[in-house]
């Protein structure tokens, strides 16, 4: 662009010209207002008054047309700064694949709607998810369909969140987190699993079907930081991933995992269902 200010110089010929346009401007409305209040007859005698009311009228609109458009132009500067730091909080908060939010716009809002809960006395959920053996799509298919499963179960989670008030994002990776407000843990857990199912599916990319499925984590909260929350949501997910994938493990409030994680298998017994506050969708 002709007017882009990036240097020092830039700005004193920028301020120079605008300076000679107000000049020009207040010259030429002087002239002509002068003209045609007193005449062009120079040995005119003319009333002292006549002139100082002249030369009034002239300051004054000179000036407020000049204010006028330096307000205005001004204004329409603000409007598009204003607009262009807008758009560059959302695309520092927005994953540019998957259109998420990313884990610093997910982090911030998620902070921001837990201590709106606290206050509310309103019960609160953190999801975790991830793509299960994605890197071994990543491997056989290419990274180009990899990005495509991304693409396809971000709009699987957004959907599903969008009509339930739930907060998703992108964590990062094939890693998504989520968070669920004034909701009982039955709900929480009845959407972990209607979300288990749906991503449970296949995705078309270039004739070829690519099998997909998630692992998801719930973690209820207990007080604390955000932080803490969150590593309970994960620490359940890692449960579900040592379980055999494609299913939900929920942490209640206060459990704690063994340190010794369950070899994965087939199906899951009702013992370790019960033990381990897990909910399976279908057979792993």
């Amino acid at each position: 662009m002709s007017n882009q200010i990036v240097t020092q110089h830039d700005a004193i010929r920028y301020t120079a010209g605008r300076v000679a346009v107000a000049a020009g401007v207040t010259t030429i409305v002087t002239i002509a207002f002068l003209i045609s209040d007193l005449g062009t007859d120079w040995s005119a005698t003319v009333e002292v008054g006549a002139v100082v009311k002249a030369s009034l009228l002239v300051a004054l609109g000179v000036s407020t047309i000049l204010s006028g458009a330096m307000a205005y132009r001004s204004a329409r500067l603000m409007r598009q700064l204003t607009s262009t730091r807008a758009e560059l909080v959302r695309m520092s908060r927005t994953d540019p694949l998957t259109g998420l939010l990313n884990r610093r716009g997910f982090d911030e809002a998620a902070a921001t709607k837990l201590a709106q809960a606290k206050l509310a006395g309103q019960r609160v959920v953190a999801l975790m998810c991830d793509l299960d053996r994605f890197k071994a799509i990543n491997d056989h298919y290419g990274h180009n369909i990899g990005d495509r499963v991304l693409v396809e179960i971000s709009g699987i989670l957004r959907d599903f969140a969008a009509p339930r008030g739930m907060l998703i994002a992108r964590h990062g990776g094939e890693e998504f987190a989520g968070l669920m407000v004034g909701v009982s843990d039955e709900e929480a857990n009845g959407y972990a699993l209607e979300l288990c199912r749906l991503c449970a599916t296949e995705v078309a990319c270039d004739g070829r079907l690519v099998t997909v499925t998630m692992s998801f984590g719930l973690a209820a909260y207990g007080g604390g930081e955000l932080s803490a929350l969150m590593r309970r949501a994960d620490l359940a997910l890692y449960r579900a991933k040592d379980l055999g994938r494609n299913c939900v493990v929920q942490l209640d409030d206060g459990d704690v995992f063994p340190t010794a994680p369950a070899a994965p298998s087939g199906r899951v017994r009702e013992a370790e269902i019960a033990r381990d506050h897990r909910l399976v969708a279908g057979d792993l």
